[in-house]
C-alpha cells in the first residue's frame, strides 16, 4: 500500500446529455435499501401499522438535502469528504477520525452481508457462514469494475440491482394493497408510546447512512475518471439535483413500500422483528410466491450495499490516511467480522441491532463537517451555502443528531 494523489477530471464547460451526469446518487442509494433499512420498516410497519411513516417521509427529505451538499462539495473542491478532512487535521487526528469511521464501514458492512446471508438460506437453505462467503466472493466481482474507464459500468451495475431491490419490495403491494385512508393519516406527526419513539429513532438511523455521505463526494469525480471533458460546475450541480431527487425518490419508495406491506400484511403478527421472521411472516400471508420475490430483493440489497460500502471505506482510508489501499485488502477488513459473527453467533440478527447503534454514533462525524464545509466560503467560493440554506442544514443535522443520540442512550438503558 502506498499514497497516491487522486485528482478529479477538471471542468472544462463540456457540453454533455444530462442522462450522461447521472448515475452517482443511484449508486450512493443503495447505502438507503440495505438489510438494516428492511429490518428497521418491515418491524416499524409489523408493530405500529401506519403510525412511523411521516417518519420515512421526512427521513428521505432530509436525505436529499444532505446527498445533495455531499455531491455539490464534491464537484465544486474536486475532493472528496474524507480527503478535506484528511487535509485539515494532524496526523493523530487522522488516525483516531479514520477509526471511528472505519469502524461505521465494518458495522455497515455486518448488516449487508448478514442480510445477503439470511437471503441465501431462505432461498437456498444455505448455511449463514457460507451465504456470508458467498456474497463477499460476488460482491468482490461487482468491486472489479470500480474506478478507471470501468466506473460507468460499476455503476451501471449497481443501479441494475437497485431495479431489482424496488421490484423485489414492492411487489407485494399489488398483493395487498394498503387502505389510502390510514397511509394520509401515518403523515401526520405524532408518536404514541416511548417505544415508538425508540423506532423512529431506528428508522432514522437506518435511513441516513454516514458512508453514504463520505462516498457521494468521491463518486461525483469518479464518474468522470478518465474524462476529457468535464461540463462547467454548475451544469454538474444541476444534473446533481436531478441525480438525488430521483435516486432518493426510487429508494424512499422502496423503504415507503416495506413500511406499507408490512403495516397492510403483518400488523400484530409475531416474529417479524428478525428479517427471517418477515419472510416467514410474508409467505403466510401472501403466498411462497411474493415470499421468493422478497428473497430475492433481500439478496441484491445486499450485494449492492455491501459492494458500495466497501467502496466507501477504501476512500475513507485513501481519504484520510493518505493511502491507497487495494479495494481486495478493504473488502477483507469489512468482510472477516462478519463472516466471525455468522461463524460463532447463534442470532446473528441481533448483530444488526448493535451495527445500528454504532451507526448512530458515527452520523455526527459525517453530517456536522460536511455542513461546516459546505458553507465556508474561503473552501466553496460562491458555491458556498447561503445563510438560509446553512440555518436549514443546522436543523436537519441537529434533529438527526438527537434522535441518534436517543436510540443510543435507551439501547444502553436497555430500553432498546
Amino acid at each position: 500500500m502506498h499514497s497516491v494523489p487522486k485528482l478529479a477530471a477538471p471542468h472544462t464547460g463540456a457540453k454533455a446529455k444530462l442522462s450522461a451526469l447521472l448515475g452517482p446518487a443511484f449508486v450512493a442509494a443503495v447505502a438507503y435499501v440495505d438489510p438494516g433499512n428492511v429490518a428497521a420498516n418491515i418491524t416499524s410497519g409489523a408493530r405500529y401499522g401506519f403510525l412511523l411513516v411521516w417518519v420515512l417521509v421526512l427521513a428521505n427529505a432530509m436525505s436529499v438535502l444532505i446527498q445533495y451538499q455531499s455531491a455539490k462539495l464534491g464537484i465544486v473542491t474536486g475532493q472528496s469528504l474524507p480527503a478535506l478532512l484528511g487535509n485539515r487535521m494532524n496526523p493523530g487526528g487522522r488516525l483516531l477520525f479514520f477509526a471511528q469511521a472505519e469502524v461505521i464501514a465494518i458495522a455497515t458492512d455486518l448488516a449487508e452481508v448478514i442480510g445477503g446471508a439470511i437471503a441465501l438460506n431462505l432461498l437456498f437453505g444455505l448455511p449463514l457462514f457460507v451465504g456470508g462467503c458467498i456474497i463477499g466472493a460476488i460482491s468482490t466481482v461487482l468491486l472489479r469494475f470500480q474506478g478507471g474507464h470501468t466506473q460507468r459500468t460499476f455503476e451501471k451495475l449497481i443501479i441494475a440491482l437497485l431495479l431489482v431491490i424496488t421490484f423485489g419490495f414492492i411487489a407485494g403491494l399489488f398483493v395487498a394493497p394498503p387502505d389510502p385512508g390510514q397511509v394520509f393519516g401515518g403523515l401526520i406527526p405524532h408518536f404514541t408510546t416511548t417505544d415508538s419513539v425508540l423506532m423512529a429513532s431506528s428508522m432514522l438511523g437506518a435511513t441516513v447512512m454516514p458512508h453514504a455521505i463520505y462516498l457521494h463526494s468521491t463518486l461525483v469525480n469518479d464518474h468522470f475518471a478518465g474524462s476529457t471533458d468535464r461540463p462547467g460546475i454548475k451544469r454538474e450541480l444541476f444534473a446533481a439535483k436531478v441525480d438525488v431527487v430521483w435516486a432518493l425518490l426510487l429508494a424512499g419508495t422502496v423503504n415507503l413500500a416495506l413500511l406499507l406491506l408490512a403495516a397492510s400484511a403483518l400488523h400484530g403478527m409475531p416474529g417479524t422483528d428478525t428479517i427471517e421472521g418477515a419472510q416467514h411472516a410474508v409467505v403466510q400471508v401472501l403466498g411462497p410466491v411474493i415470499g421468493t420475490i422478497f428473497s430475492i430483493g433481500l439478496l441484491a440489497s445486499s450485494l449492492s450495499s455491501t459492494s458500495v460500502g466497501t467502496y466507501a471505506g477504501q476512500e475513507i482510508m485513501h481519504g484520510l490516511l493518505h493511502v491507497d489501499a487495494p479495494m481486495w485488502a478493504c473488502r477483507i477488513i469489512t468482510l472477516v467480522p462478519a463472516l466471525v459473527i455468522l461463524w460463532f453467533s447463534s442470532n446473528p440478527t441481533f448483530a444488526l441491532v448493535v451495527g445500528q447503534v454504532v451507526l448512530s454514533i458515527g452520523i455526527p462525524f459525517a453530517i456536522i463537517p460536511l455542513m461546516r464545509y459546505t458553507h465556508d466560503r474561503t473552501l466553496m467560493g460562491k458555491w458556498a451555502d447561503g445563510m438560509a440554506k446553512h440555518v436549514v442544514f443546522i436543523a436537519v443535522a441537529a434533529l438527526i443528531i438527537l434522535l441518534n443520540v436517543v436510540l443510543v442512550v435507551l439501547t444502553f438503558m436497555g430500553q432498546a
